[in-house]
């Protein structure tokens, strides 16, 4: 008889359960779970930049390596031919702690070399350099490769850097394990950045990622616009303007023949964008000038 009961109490909880979770509208899908989130942080319930972590965490699965990636035109890199002189002062300029090294071109990379293994030539300049046995192996991996797998692979490997190849196996720039960071907790600044260098990054003549914050007077030099910068000082003030409300990642817009896609954004800002070159208009039927007729 006490089983009965027991066995009447749990099922009077479970179907409790049932209905609580109905009348609380759990959420169905990332959308309405980060508007849950939003609502939690409106009432207190969350802290706003714990909000923007996780609301990272959320988009991270969205975006791809070629979103974040240094384009291969701006790696630092070193040579392997090069004598150790040389390769300081290339060291010393950039302030990196990890390079890849190529031989004949950028698209042969031989390895990654990690400035502090320099130290121990610093030390005894009478010892005899040879990059070569300094190296650590490169790992090479897809421009299509989730950050968040991406995340997962840095994580369990310990490697911190990783050279991203193209469908054709070029080498089409380099990611770090900063850069998946900074899409979760924002820009992590050293004294090393420069900011205004890495605004606007080309994956091509046609594809770029930049950031919301560009200027939009650093814009118009890039791509040779116009845009006016009396009401807006950034470009995701002029994507936020055309969207009439602040889109989510994925939302395209097109405007001054060029075409945005959301890639990172929060409640309360855009992020990270991707602008692609909006094909020319098509004509219409009724603007396409008539043919002449034939004379008889």
């Amino acid at each position: 008889m006490n089983t009965d009961r027991s066995s009447n109490e749990a099922n009077q909880r479970t179907w409790f359960e049932r209905l609580s979770q109905a009348l609380l509208g759990e959420p169905q899908d990332r959308d309405q779970l980060i508007e849950l989130l939003r609502d939690a942080e409106q009432r207190n319930l969350l802290d706003a930049d714990a909000l923007t972590m996780i609301e990272g965490v959320l988009q991270v699965s969205e975006l791809r390596v070629r979103d974040i990636m240094v384009p291969r035109a701006q790696m630092a890199v070193v040579e392997r031919d090069a004598g150790l002189d040389k390769n300081l002062a290339a060291i010393t300029e950039s302030g990196h702690s990890r390079f890849p090294v190529i031989g004949a071109s950028r698209d042969e990379i031989v390895g990654i070399l990690l400035a502090k293994d320099l130290l121990p030539y610093l030390c005894d300049r009478q010892k005899n350099f040879n990059i070569r046995e300094v190296l650590r192996p490169a790992v090479f991996i897809p421009d299509s490769k989730r950050l968040n797998v991406l995340l997962k692979e840095f994580r369990a490997s310990r490697n911190h850097m990783a050279i991203v190849v193209d469908e054709y196996g070029g080498v089409a720039g380099l990611v770090t394990i900063e850069d998946v960071l900074e899409q979760i907790v924002g820009e992590i600044a050293d004294e090393h950045d420069i900011d205004e260098s890495t605004y606007i990054k080309a994956h091509d003549k046609d594809r770029y990622t930049l950031k919301a914050l560009t200027p939009i007077e650093d814009f118009n030099e890039h791509f040779g616009t116009d845009f006016s910068d009396e009401e807006f000082d950034t470009v995701g003030g002029l994507v936020l303007n055309q969207f009439g409300y602040l889109p989510k990642p994925g939302e395209v817009v097109t405007f001054g023949g060029f075409t945005f896609k959301i890639l990172h954004s929060d409640r309360r800002r855009l992020h990270l964008l991707e602008l692609t070159m909006a094909p020319p208009p098509q004509p219409t039927p009724e603007s396409e000038p008539s043919q002449p007729r034939a004379q008889p």
